[in-house]
């Protein structure tokens, strides 16, 4: 695999892997649906709040230390942008692009799927690539696990991963099996598309 990660010499201590795709999916039916039961409209999803949601059911906390959190968007090479999410555009918004939150300095990149590799392979590569360094002790990871084997497929990589390591699974419900922790996807997407709590009782 071949990618400006290979060659990083500094790791953030806190890494997200999405398949940016599937979340923007995820966002699309959750709007859907709460339109149709809140009787509004609902705005697209704030990238960045969603981004620190995710940092923060992963472990991230507050620090009087400077942290970074990279964010790593895995994309099909046709997709130039996300639908449901603000700001949207993989190239020209998205990657390269940092922003400062409560947790500290969150910092994006998006990664096309090459021709030569499928995005679970690359889902997996990239998992396995992070959580190799020492430097990084959390990595939060949201494949497709809806579709394909994605899910059964880093299932099996993180088995040997170092204890120190936080892992943290996202998806949109219990998912059987892995050595790691699991998060409610549907959750923090809520909190990035404004919906509210009070708004379900």
């Amino acid at each position: 695999m071949k990618n400006d990660f290979d060659i990083k010499k500094e790791w953030s201590e806190n890494v997200i892997i999405a398949d940016a795709d599937y979340v923007d999916r995820v966002a699309f039916n959750l709007t859907v649906n709460f339109e149709r039961m809140l009787g509004r409209r609902i705005p697209a999803a704030d990238m960045a709040r969603w981004t620190e949601c995710i940092a923060l059911d992963g472990g991230v906390r507050q620090s009087e230390q400077q942290q970074e959190t990279s964010v790593i968007l895995v994309h099909n090479p046709d997709k130039e942008h996300m639908q449901n999410f603000v700001p949207a555009s993989f190239s020209s918004e998205l990657n390269g692009k940092a922003f400062m939150g409560a947790l500290g300095e969150f910092v994006i990149n998006a990664i096309a799927v090459d021709k030569l590799t499928t995005k679970t392979d690359l889902l997996v590569d990239l998992s396995q690539l992070v959580l190799s360094q020492k430097d990084v002790r959390r990595v939060m990871i949201i494949p497709n696990t809806e579709d394909g084997d994605a899910y059964g497929r880093l299932c099996v990589a993180l088995r040997q991963v170092d204890d120190e390591k936080r892992i943290t699974m996202f998806a949109m419900q219990p998912m059987p099996g892995g050595n790691f922790r699991q998060e409610i996807l549907g959750y923090s997407l809520m909190s990035a598309l404004g919906i509210r709590g009070d708004e379900l009782k």
